[in-house]
């Protein structure tokens, strides 16, 4: 990515503006959330830094591209209360989109645009996102379908520290979307797989509206491999899984009859991450413990060594795999017992059954991903297992011990309820002893080179973490007004 132009310095070129080049928040979890200072500035007569960028990633949009940026820049200059920059990112556009783009970021102080060789949505963000020094990221598609009303809503969870991420949702009951049956029909299919096969529990994963705070983007994005379209679901995804907050906003929505998306291509693009995503989620080959946040941000609650899991949530998910568990054993042990004996048939069943109830225990019911000690649980698990075969077995001797002749429905009985004897005891020793939750040190941050920031700020510098200097607040704000009123595709 190269900039194209930009006028002058920027608001971001101030002091305490950004990131030094080549550093990223890493290492260990995110902090707690924080409220966001409503002025960024350095010194006296020195531009305020951009709390907010929004990025507009375009792909030969010539004729669109300056009404709809000066429409959005003169709704944030009307509306917004805090500093902006407006980022236009050309995903290699093969007309006159770069042009048009210079043209407006030598014209408005807040517009700055960023040139990309490869086409890829995913990629833009990735790479204007990587590279911004504000606090706070968005994205509009340039074709500014949503109601610019629903901005500020957007961001406010962000600049207040309740979420991390924030999404606008046009299938929220009291959105307002004009927009034909096939891509609402497209649409509601799309987010009925997501819940089916990620267990995705936000409503539109497809709006071109967004914001993420600067420091969850900095961990999230490396972990973010889609670089067109599915790129917004695979940010989603990860981040609910990790459990960061998102908040969804109800838009009002007008469908862009010229857009150039290739619905089809699109769809089985996405399918196809959707199988990526769960697969890698399945594996636990993703660290999404880097996204942890602290439990919130009282200091109370910092001095605590770590919040444990939920205990219901824990049980739930123990019961639900026991059940499985104990099935599948009682399938083993039919089969078993056709050509072996009572004991025998039991103790392969419990130790085949023993491995998958780890492993299974081990990534739904107490979160553990990754295989980092992962044989370690299993033999663990083994000492368990053993605990189980003891309770069995010996239930099963007492019972030939009664009754020799003891039949088949009856050894199945005796051994049901040998084996709920011995589910207590198992969720138990997983809790306190298999799964025990460690305690992590903290460590100071570190930086390693990860994103070529210098490419969009090659001005900024170090952004300190502590002691930032701030300007007042603005007084007074005016009164929004609804910009789809000035929108030709709505007049009717």
């Amino acid at each position: 990515m190269r900039t194209e132009s930009s006028a002058g310095p920027g608001p971001g070129a101030g002091p305490g503006a950004g990131p030094a080049p080549g550093r990223h928040f890493g290492g260990g979890t995110l902090p707690a959330r924080e409220h966001l200072p409503a002025g960024r500035g350095g010194a006296p007569g020195t531009p305020l830094a951009p709390l907010l960028d929004v990025v507009i990633p375009v792909y030969n949009e010539e004729r669109d591209l300056e009404p709809c940026v000066r429409r959005l820049h003169a709704h944030l200059a009307r509306t917004f209360p805090y500093p902006f920059r407006i980022t236009i990112a050309d995903n290699a556009s093969v007309d006159a989109t770069p042009h048009v783009a210079a043209r407006l970021a030598a014209s408005v102080p807040e517009v700055r645009s960023a040139r990309l060789e490869e086409k890829g949505r995913g990629r833009a963000l990735r790479a204007v996102w990587s590279a911004s020094d504000a606090p706070v990221l968005a994205y509009m598609d340039v074709d500014l379908s949503t109601d610019l009303n629903a901005l500020l809503p957007l961001v406010a969870p962000l600049i207040s520290g309740h979420s991390d991420l924030a999404i606008g949702s046009r299938l929220a009951r009291s959105s307002r979307v004009v927009r034909g049956p096939r891509r609402e029909l497209i649409s509601r299919a799309y987010n009925l797989i997501l819940r089916g096969s990620l267990a995705a529990r936000f409503s539109d994963a497809q709006c071109g509206f967004k914001a993420i705070r600067r420091e969850v983007a900095r961990e999230l994005l490396p972990m973010v491999t889609d670089t067109g379209w599915f790129f917004d679901t695979e940010m989603l995804v990860l981040a609910e899984r990790a459990g960061l907050r998102i908040h969804e906003v109800p838009v009002d929505w007008v469908d862009d009859p010229d857009s150039t998306v290739h619905i089809v291509r699109t769809a089985v693009d996405d399918l196809r991450g959707v199988w990526r995503v769960g697969r890698a989620l399945a594996v636990g080959a993703l660290p999404l413990d880097r996204l942890a946040r602290p439990f919130g941000d009282d200091p109370r609650d910092r001095a605590l060594a770590g919040v444990p899991r939920g205990l219901t949530r824990q049980l739930v998910g123990f019961c639900v795999v026991g059940v499985l568990s104990t099935l599948f054993y009682l399938l083993l042990y039919s089969g078993f017992r056709t050509f072996c004996g009572a004991q025998a048939a039991n103790a392969l069943a419990l130790l085949v059954s023993a491995f998958a109830n780890t492993a299974a225990n081990r990534r739904l019911t107490f979160g553990v991903r990754g295989r980092e000690r992962a044989l370690r649980h299993q033999a663990q698990g083994l000492v368990v297992f053993g605990i189980g075969l003891a309770l069995t077995s010996g239930s099963l001797a007492a019972l030939h011990t009664a009754r020799a002749d003891a039949p088949h429905s009856t050894e199945i009985a005796v051994l049901v309820a040998a084996n709920l004897a011995a589910t207590v005891l198992r969720f138990l020793l997983m809790r306190v002893w298999v799964f025990a939750e460690r305690r992590v040190p903290t460590y100071p941050p570190t930086y390693p080179p990860t994103y070529p920031v210098t490419d969009l700020h090659p001005a900024a510098p170090a952004y300190p973490h502590q002691g930032r200097t701030t300007a007042p607040a603005p007084t007074s704000a005016p009164a929004p007004t609804h910009d789809h009123g000035h929108d030709p595709r709505t007049a009717r």
